[in-house]
C-alpha cells in the first residue's frame, strides 16, 4: 500500500464536545499521523468555497451555517492508504449506521452533526489539503 495524505476536519460539534484529543489520538492509533494541523473559525465565504461541490443540494445552506458556527480543527493525516483508512475510522455519515467504535458512532449526534469530515478520494484530498494548507505547512513523515 502507498503512503498517502488526506484531509480531516473535526467539525464544530466535535470541538464543542471537547473530543479533539480523542479524535487525534484515535487517528494515531490507527496509523494516521497528523503532519499539519490548525484550528480555524471558517468564514461563510470559506465554508461556501470548501463545500462548493454541494452548492445545488438542499442542505448546502444548513451545512455552511453549521460549519461556521464555531471553530474547527483542520489537519492533514498521513499513512498507508490514508484516504480509505480515514473514512473507515470515521464511520458512515449517518452515525446510526456507523460501525461500533468508529468516530461517528462514538461522538456524532446525527447526520448533520457528524463530528468529522474526511476526503473521499486521493484527488479530492489533494484539493482539500491545498484549500487549507500551503506546501510549506505540511510536514511529511515518510
Amino acid at each position: 500500500m502507498a503512503i498517502q495524505q488526506t484531509l480531516s476536519i473535526i467539525k464544530p460539534d466535535g470541538v464543542e464536545k471537547n473530543v479533539i484529543g480523542k479524535v487525534v489520538g484515535r487517528f494515531e492509533e490507527e496509523g494516521l499521523v497528523p503532519v499539519a494541523m490548525r484550528m480555524v473559525h471558517l468564514s461563510q465565504q470559506e465554508a461556501e468555497g470548501f463545500y462548493a461541490v454541494h452548492r445545488e443540494r438542499p442542505f448546502f445552506g444548513e451545512l455552511v451555517e453549521f460549519m461556521t458556527r464555531g471553530p474547527v480543527v483542520v489537519m492533514v493525516l498521513e499513512g498507508e492508504d490514508a484516504v480509505a483508512r480515514n473514512r473507515e475510522v470515521m464511520g458512515a455519515t449517518n452515525p446510526a449506521e456507523a460501525a461500533e467504535g468508529t468516530l461517528r458512532a462514538l461522538y456524532a449526534s446525527g447526520i448533520e452533526e457528524n463530528t468529522v469530515h474526511g476526503s473521499d478520494s486521493e484527488e479530492n484530498a489533494a484539493k482539500e489539503i491545498k484549500y487549507f494548507f500551503s506546501d510549506v505547512q505540511v510536514f511529511s513523515r515518510s
